[in-house]
């Protein structure tokens, strides 16, 4: 039997080569992150499964769920266990993630100051089989470390998010998707989205994605019009021009959710 010939080789080859200049396919399973305009831009469509997503941010806290709770919810409804939250800056609020689709009882979250026992219930986590998701909140690991969860991730088909500061931009790491946010200096409305890393070109110019859910921005409207109502009718401000439209939202107040709750007080 001959061999076979250069050019079939090279037709087949071409199948599974990446260039450079190219967004690359994802080469395991995806989430969808729930935001169109940013799967557009990732492997795949959606976060990796299996594999290290490193998000970096100026404050450890602030853009995290709005940007994947549409994931963490869809990543519940297919499993069993928990999400792990390890190392959390602070106490997650049950009731306003319970809104989004992320049910209290799915959260798990292991509270560590010291950097050593962060990343040993990070990997002990990973292991776990029925683990939904794992985030993890590590300033200060290393490069050496955070290869040896992204290997844990691999190994488990696991999805992870480390969390770490801006500062970390310019190190190396072996995440396999890199992205820094930060609050859009045009628009306080809108999160800056960077990907810093990825199986394909550099972005040229960052994504912008709602820092708020509709539900979250209407409730903010809502109360910033009602202060300006009171405050106009007290004689602080002058009156509202012709044309100006006042919505009233049909929230009965022994209904009002938790999470309407911190935005009217707002």
């Amino acid at each position: 039997m001959g061999l076979p010939s250069f050019d079939s080789f090279s037709s087949s080859a071409r199948h599974k080569l990446w260039r450079g200049d190219e967004l690359g396919l994802a080469d395991g399973q995806v989430i969808g992150t729930g935001h169109a305009a940013l799967d557009a831009q990732l492997p795949g469509g959606g976060w990796p499964v299996g594999a290290m997503t490193e998000l970096l941010q100026s404050a450890p806290e602030a853009h995290a769920w709005q940007l994947l709770l549409p994931a963490l919810a869809q990543a519940v409804q297919g499993s069993t266990g928990p999400v792990a939250l390890i190392g959390a800056p602070q106490e997650p609020f049950g009731p306003a993630l319970a809104a989004r689709g992320l049910p209290v009882e799915a959260l798990l979250w292991i509270r560590s100051e010291a950097p050593a026992a962060r990343l040993w219930a990070c990997e002990q986590a990973l292991r776990c089989a029925d683990m939904a998701a794992v985030l993890a909140w590590l300033p200060q690991a290393r490069v050496g470390e955070l290869r040896r969860l992204q290997l844990a991730a691999a190994q488990h088909d696991a999805l992870l998010f480390v969390f770490r500061p801006d500062t970390a931009a310019h190190s190396t790491s072996p995440a396999r998707l890199r992205l820094q946010l930060a609050v859009c200096e045009e628009d306080a409305t809108q999160i800056d989205v960077h990907i810093l890393k990825r199986r394909g070109p550099p972005l040229a110019s960052p994504l912008q994605l709602p820092a708020r859910s509709e539900r979250m921005a209407a409730l903010l409207a809502a109360s910033q019009l009602r202060r300006k109502l009171r405050q106009q009718q007290e004689g602080g401000l002058p009156p509202m021009t012709e044309g100006a439209t006042v919505v009233r939202l049909g929230l009965h107040p022994e209904k009002v959710h938790a999470l309407d709750r911190i935005a009217l007080a707002a």
